[in-house]
């Protein structure tokens, strides 16, 4: 078989494969975009029909005007502004941070870095009592503060920006040096502006997990007002004793602002993800 056979075969079978995983992904999605269509005897209606037999926006009015009960909107604004507000933190935080791992040279550099990066094997969970107790005696419960400071020292952030720093020529550098520039001008002029790619993968990432979180907004949480999307979808189902339709529209409500996100910063997040999985 020559080379040229075997190069078609392996891109059709990566094709098939990918092809079959994409719509694994996918149904879910439209499992749930078509039941917050349905009214809510045909969403728990047996044998199951994928197509509504009757569509129906009664579950989109209904969970956005019902404020009483369940203040979506405010929800969905609370989960916007603590997303929006922890993403741009930690970016300037993580980019000036990655620099200096990167460029900057000082004593105990490589065993800081080293030492930082082996905190990721310490589960997450282990943090939420440490964490609450410096919360508490901030007096941030039940604030937006509880749900951005912490974690704005994001590990994962300084690595992949920390590789893609690496990549970019020194030369660059040298040159800036010469013609004046100091640390933060070269930072801010040369660095950034290149690392724009990476700046989007750690910034789409950190903010999808912000958005997505649970546990700990419901932890600092004590007011409905307070809550964010994801914590505030478990009083709605309890309010609605588990009306599927109406869990399904808030669910979807709760992915658009993530999905435009993602569709408007795909170039970048693919070259930032190649680029930062290979330097180094």
């Amino acid at each position: 078989m020559s080379l040229k056979s075997e190069q078609k075969i392996v891109k059709w079978s990566s094709f098939i494969f990918l092809s079959i995983l994409a719509v694994v992904w996918i149904t879910p999605m439209l499992w749930i975009i078509s039941t917050s269509l349905k009214p809510e005897s045909e969403a728990i209606s047996h044998p199951i029909t994928w197509i509504p037999k009757t569509f129906t926006l009664q579950n989109y009015e209904h969970v956005i005007m019902n404020s009483s009960e369940s203040p979506i909107l405010r929800w969905f604004f609370n989960s916007l502004f603590i997303a929006t507000t922890y993403t741009t933190l930690l970016l300037i935080i993580t980019s000036l941070a990655a620099f200096a791992y990167a460029r900057l040279k000082f004593k105990g550099r490589e065993v800081i870095f080293w030492t930082l990066m082996s905190t990721m094997m310490i589960p997450t969970v282990m943090n939420l009592v440490p964490l609450y107790s410096l919360v508490s005696l901030f007096g941030w419960i039940d604030t937006p503060w509880a749900m951005i400071f912490p974690g704005l020292g994001s590990v994962m952030g300084i690595f992949l920006l920390r590789q893609f720093y690496i990549g970019i020529p020194p030369e660059l550098e040298e040159a800036a040096r010469i013609d004046g520039a100091n640390t933060f001008q070269i930072f801010y002029k040369i660095i950034l502006p290149l690392a724009k790619p990476a700046l989007v993968v750690v910034g789409l990432f950190s903010f999808m997990g912000n958005w997505n979180d649970f546990l700990w907004p419901l932890i600092v949480t004590n007011s409905t007002e307070m809550r964010t999307l994801p914590a505030g979808l478990s009083i709605l189902q309890g309010n609605y004793n588990i009306q599927y339709a109406k869990m399904m529209t808030a669910t979807v409500l709760s992915a658009i602002p993530v999905i435009i996100l993602f569709l408007f910063t795909q170039r970048f997040f693919v070259k930032g993800i190649a680029l930062s999985g290979l330097k180094g």
